[in-house]
């Protein structure tokens, strides 16, 4: 898997290929999914929800330039898979997801792996946590229409935020915060589940 999809397609962050090298993905997958695993493509986790392909987890990881001293708000946990990847790299996660089961699930396999730099919410993403806030680095697994100001607001000074934006036509954008200024910019077209807004 990091050899002929990460690595052959341009992820090429040795610190992103390591942790994705320890977080075993199957777990993180219902026991009838399990076997498609390390394929190249999503699989569904229920709830109408899916865990991402390989390829778009070190994709947008490596887009976010973490480092080790970071915060990073996730936007929907899912199965947990992709903030485990995050936890790997970054001094604390706090991650968000509107399903209450799937919370519940990721927290108990996080948990149960021993992510003890994992903070967690039951809601939707569009304002954040801002009692948590400002974040170094946003990630979010889920596609809103626009980018939510709430998320942008966020940001510390020189945060970055990697999120799929769209409806039927989606990209995923780089957005960077300095100071007063925002740029973003789209760096690859995606297919996510749509961001719920409660």
């Amino acid at each position: 898997m990091i050899a002929n999809q990460l690595r052959a397609r341009d992820v090429r962050d040795q610190r992103v290929l390591d942790a994705i090298g320890r977080v075993e993905r199957h777990l993180f997958l219902p026991e009838d999914a399990r076997s498609d695993a390390y394929d190249d493509h999503p699989v569904p986790i229920g709830h109408g929800q899916t865990i991402s392909q390989p390829y778009i987890v070190g994709f947008m990881t490596q887009a976010l330039d973490l480092a080790p001293g970071h915060r990073v708000l996730e936007i929907g946990t899912g199965s947990g898979y992709q903030t485990a990847v995050l936890a790997e790299l970054a001094r604390e996660v706090f991650t968000i997801e509107v399903v209450p089961e799937l919370a519940d699930k990721a927290r108990a396999t996080l948990s149960d792996l021993g992510y003890a730099n994992v903070q967690f919410r039951v809601g939707d993403g569009y304002d954040g946590w801002p009692e948590q806030a400002p974040f170094d680095r946003m990630l979010g697994a889920a596609a809103p229409r626009e980018i939510p100001p709430a998320l942008v607001e966020q940001l510390t000074d020189d945060g970055v935020l990697v999120l799929p934006v769209g409806d039927w036509h989606q990209e995923i954008k780089v957005i960077q915060k300095r100071g007063a200024r925002v740029e973003s910019r789209d760096v690859l077209p995606v297919r996510f589940v749509p961001m719920i807004k409660r």
